[in-house]
């Protein structure tokens, strides 16, 4: 049972973390940030019941590492020692090969157990001052646990998640994770950034809805954690990259040519396969 909660980094995803654990639990929360005034703020506003020093590691059930994939595996190799026997450590990272496989041989024999997680949850803005407890409310919670973690510890994640309100629990590998993701999200945040860079950005007002909306939103973003993200899994998105490219050459030949059959075709078949997934949402 979870009854010791430990944030490491109060950005906007461990903030919303720290602010749903305080809101939807009654777990003692400590927590930690680089930004002393962040961290003065949340134990001002009554989020965090202390300070998470390397000391009190020890007692936390359950640490959440909301950091940087690098960072990630920095703290948890340097506080190895430090963790309770026999508790869980999470981290957030949206990329799950390069924290997962360097920290594998890390925490191998150290008497705790690492699971990978990724909160598949978010907004365009970033930082403690925009976390809000809700932000998880039916999101999915995606964990890459070593072959091996006892199958108690994933029980203990998943009830402790639903309260803070998941509503699908994902079991995944990290290879499975990062190639899907590339696809699901990063692929989505380089379209956004592509599109808003077009000349005709600027002359958008007054001509656009929502497609335009949705297109734009996520181009909004932390620009030094979606470097890093990118190219801890370039190999993977520039292969979904490279699929779109082809994708659009074929929409720009097709119209070029005004075929006008063979264009009807293209979008009725992506017409189909949006209703075919979104029968399975």
């Amino acid at each position: 049972m979870i009854k010791t909660v430990g944030v490491v980094g109060l950005g906007l995803i461990g903030g919303s973390m720290a602010k749903a654990i305080h809101k939807y639990t009654d777990c003692t929360l400590l927590g930690n940030n680089r930004s002393s005034s962040t961290l003065s703020r949340a134990l001002d506003e009554g989020v965090l019941d202390g300070v998470l020093t390397e000391e009190k590691l020890s007692e936390c059930d359950l640490v959440i590492i909301a950091l940087y994939p690098e960072a990630t595996v920095e703290y948890v190799t340097r506080h190895r020692d430090r963790f309770r026997k026999g508790g869980i450590v999470m981290d957030c990272g949206g990329v799950k090969g390069v924290v997962c496989d360097p920290l594998r041989d890390v925490v191998k024999d150290a008497g705790f157990h690492f699971i990978g997680g990724h909160p598949m949850a978010g907004i365009e803005r970033s930082g403690y001052a925009n976390a809000f407890p809700e932000l998880f409310q039916k999101a999915s919670l995606i964990l890459t646990p070593y072959p091996g973690t006892p199958q108690a510890c994933l029980d203990d994640i998943w009830e402790f998640a639903q309260k803070l309100g998941f509503g699908h629990l994902q079991p995944s590998t990290p290879e499975e994770h990062d190639h899907i993701i590339a696809y699901t999200s990063q692929l989505a945040h380089v379209v956004s950034c592509a599109y808003v860079g077009s000349p005709s950005a600027p002359n958008f007002e007054g001509f656009s809805a929502g497609s335009f909306k949705d297109m734009t939103r996520v181009a909004k973003l932390n620009e030094d954690m979606w470097t890093e993200l990118f190219l801890e899994n370039q190999e993977a998105l520039v292969r979904e990259i490279d699929t779109l490219v082809e994708e659009l050459a074929a929409f720009a030949y097709t119209i070029r040519r005004g075929d006008r059959e063979r264009l009807r075709d293209m979008l009725k078949h992506a017409r189909e396969i949006k209703e075919a997934i979104d029968k399975d949402c």
